[in-house]
């Protein structure tokens, strides 16, 4: 049978097609040097030498990540639907982010920024070079 309504097919939303899950995260923090993945508070996490950059929250479907407060606090208002905080993280530098509605390129940007913050010069001259 031919479609003759006119339409083209739908396409997957751009959302939807670039969803984050676990395994992009584990794909995007092994990728800076240094990284090594484990556990914390039986979850996922990332951590460079022992400093944790980020983990798979509780729930399973929430990231919590290593931030700057003060991009933390701008980030809270930009998005509340994707990053947020609770009580247990108001005096950490750390936010809890949404993977489902977190894009992949912001979630990069905010990964190696926090990487930055925590890697050892060593490891910082390394990504210059390979970056």
């Amino acid at each position: 049978m031919s479609r003759k309504s006119g339409r083209s097919p739908t396409r997957k939303s751009p959302r939807r097609s670039s969803a984050v899950t676990l395994d992009t995260v584990r794909e995007l923090a092994l990728a800076l040097p240094g990284v090594e993945e484990g556990l914390s508070y039986g979850t996922p996490a990332f951590r460079v030498g022992k400093k944790l950059l980020a983990r798979l929250h509780e729930d399973g479907e929430t990231l919590v990540l290593k931030v700057d407060l003060l991009v933390r606090d701008s980030l809270l208002v930009a998005d509340p639907d994707t990053f947020f905080i609770t009580d247990h993280y108001q005096d950490y530098p750390y936010m809890l982010v949404r993977l489902a509605t977190v894009r992949r390129e912001p979630l990069s940007g905010l990964l190696e920024t926090a990487w930055r913050s925590l890697a050892p010069k060593r490891l910082l001259a390394t990504r210059k070079e390979g970056a």
